[in-house]
């Protein structure tokens, strides 16, 4: 019997909607994996063909890159971040919509918003520094991997670049958005050299690709 293929899941807010989409793929973990007491990283598929990693989004980007595992779920945000080359993200699953935006304290100087030099907090540098510099405004990021909303407030930065969903934290925080980078939605990702070597792997593509289709009729 061949190795089983491994499949990447981020934490947090995808999961939940991957988790329906991923079983009519035929890719369904285990019954321990949805036991919310249970810490562990990587579990078995039902059907014994697939181990089921569980890990941080970032991180689902880099294990299939590198091929520690051959496919994942991630959102675009992170494909766009990294632009791997060994990444492919053949199918848009039309979930996990939000957008990734620009949001500043809603009592900015605005003539701030004509510098030629802002300071960014965000958790995407390389998406940040590359639509600033689209924009003729050169962008000193600040990496931070959470509580980006304190970052004005604290003069860490003047504004922050997150992901957006209903803007209720940006509110309560003092924050409006002022400009959107891109939407975002979770993407089928595998690993180009996976995918030509490996026929499973291709298989699992187009069984999302058909659910998506499905989807989109």
């Amino acid at each position: 019997m061949p190795e089983p293929l491994t499949f990447a899941v981020p934490k947090g807010r995808i999961l939940d909607e991957a988790l329906p989409v991923m079983e009519q793929a035929g890719v369904v973990p285990e019954s321990a994996f949805h036991d919310k007491a249970n810490r562990s990283l990587s579990f078995a598929s039902e059907s014994g063909d697939m181990r089921i990693i569980r890990v941080r989004a970032f991180d689902v980007a880099t294990f299939v890159a590198f091929g520690a595992a051959q496919a994942g779920i991630v959102g675009s945000d992170v494909v766009e971040e990294f632009q791997y080359s060994e990444l492919y993200a053949p199918v848009d699953l039309d979930i996990g919509h939000c957008r990734l935006s620009i949001a500043e304290p809603k009592d900015a100087d605005a003539a701030s918003g004509h510098a030629s030099h802002l300071r960014i907090a965000t958790k995407y540098p390389n998406i940040t520094s590359r639509w600033f510099e689209q924009h003729g405004i050169q962008a000193e990021c600040i990496k931070l991997n959470g509580a980006m909303e304190l970052a004005p407030s604290l003069g860490l930065a003047g504004r922050i670049v997150d992901l957006v969903s209903t803007g209720r934290t940006l509110k309560e925080n003092g924050l409006v958005e002022t400009d959107i980078l891109m939407p975002v939605s979770a993407r089928l990702i595998v690993n180009r050299a996976a995918l030509k070597t490996e026929s499973r792997v291709a298989d699992l593509v187009e069984r999302f690709r058909a659910l998506s289709h499905k989807a989109a009729a």
